[in-house]
Formats: structure tokens, C-alpha cells, sequence
């Protein structure tokens, strides 16, 4: 798992500038705007799916930071995203993403109107995960968690997993592929993902996990 903090830093700097030449124009130091590296995932629009109308909603902490952190106390939980603890745990984690430059942003799931997963829709080619797989320009990844008890190994992850890669598909034309790591030790993660049209692609040393790299490539879309 990664953070908004982590990832690469794409400013070039007035030495670079230099070395480029003298008359490079001043549009290319401007700050990324969100809508270069995501879109805007608050604009994709619900999706139905056989459990139910799917959405992605932003996270506003105020609103949901509590059940948030519920959610990652949860020991099923906490064993693989290990932010469980006090609420400032999560709410730090969040708040790195929110700050950032929009490479990362963090979305309830809603289904049926109920928030019942948290997602994470983020650059991997910007992310330090691109230094440990061949990544490509735009590359899309995703983490995933299911809140609720009553939601897990009932096949909605994996639901909701092509649900949610179909969107970015849709919504970013210039990604090929989707991106993902679970810990190899979760396999019903990396289950949920090979159902959802995802290929396992490599196994990668990460800094906290050994991980299963999976890939859903656009150009293969149709044929799942």
C-alpha cells in the first residue's frame, strides 16, 4: 500500500529547466492540475451491477473518518492495510492523499446508497510501486477494502473489482491497463481480482509486503 506522500515528484527543477534549454515555456513548472493525473473520479457516474447500483464518493473526512477507521480495526482489515488504532491513524493516512496533488484519491463505495468499501483510485505510474514492475504512461492502480462483514465471500468483491476497473476504463481514455497489488498472503484479495478479469502479472518485493502485481489490460476488455 502506498500514500499521496510517497509518491514521485514530478517538478522540474530550474537546473533541469537549464539543461532542457533557455526558452522551455513556463506552463511546464506549473503545479499538475487534478484533472491531468485522475480526473475526476466525483464525476463518474453509478454504475449497476448484479448487487446493486455502484458508486464512487469521495471521501469527506468530517463525514467519514469514523466509520473509516472502524473499518480498519476490523482484525481482517488491519492485518494488511495496518492502519488500525485511534482515529488519527486513518485520519493521517487520508488527510496525505487529500493534500496531495490528486494522484491518489480515496472513495467510499456506495451500494444501494450504503458506504460499505473503501477504495483508493491512484496513479501507479507516479507511484513509487513503477520502480518495481515495468509501469506504463497512466497506468491506473486500485486498493480495495469491504467494510462490512455481511459483504465479504459473497463474490461482491470481485463484482464491484470489474465494476470499478470498467469505470476507470471508461473515464480514462489514455489508460491501457489496471493495476493492482494485494499482499500475496490475502488470498481471497488476490482471488476476487483473477474473477474480476485481472492477470497475475508478477510477484514484487514491496518496502511492506510481498505482493501479487495484477494487471487488467484494456486491449483485453472484451474478451472477459
Amino acid at each position: 500500500m502506498t500514500s499521496a506522500e510517497d509518491t514521485l515528484d514530478l517538478r522540474l527543477t530550474e537546473e533541469l529547466l537549464a539543461l532542457l534549454g533557455d526558452e522551455q515555456p513556463a506552463a511546464v513548472v506549473r503545479p499538475p492540475d487534478v484533472s491531468d493525473l485522475l480526473g475526476s473520479p466525483a464525476a463518474w457516474r453509478p454504475v449497476t451491477t448484479s448487487a446493486g447500483v455502484f458508486q464512487l464518493v469521495p471521501v469527506q473526512p468530517a463525514r467519514d473518518l469514523a466509520m473509516i477507521s472502524r473499518w480498519m480495526n476490523d482484525p481482517a482489515v488491519a492485518a494488511f492495510w495496518e492502519l488500525a488504532g485511534p482515529e488519527s491513524i486513518t485520519a493521517g493516512h487520508i488527510r496525505r492523499q487529500l493534500d496531495g496533488d490528486g494522484r491518489s484519491v480515496p472513495c467510499l463505495g456506495v451500494l444501494d446508497g450504503r458506504p460499505m468499501s473503501y477504495w483508493e483510485i491512484y496513479r501507479a505510474d507516479l507511484d513509487p510501486l513503477a520502480r518495481h514492475y515495468p509501469a506504463r504512461l497512466h497506468d491506473t492502480g486500485i486498493h480495495l477494502l469491504i467494510g462490512g462483514v455481511d459483504n465479504r465471500g459473497r463474490g461482491i468483491g470481485t463484482t464491484l473489482l470489474r465494476a470499478v476497473s470498467d469505470l476507470v476504463l471508461d473515464n480514462r481514455p489514455l489508460c491501457a491497463r489496471v493495476v493492482a497489488e494485494p499482499d500475496l498472503r490475502n488470498t481471497p484479495s488476490v482471488s476476487a481480482f483473477l474473477s474480476a478479469g485481472f492477470r497475475f502479472f508478477a510477484e514484487v518485493e514491496l518496502p511492506d509486503k510481498r505482493a501479487a502485481l495484477m494487471v487488467r489490460d484494456r486491449a483485453h476488455r472484451a474478451q472477459l
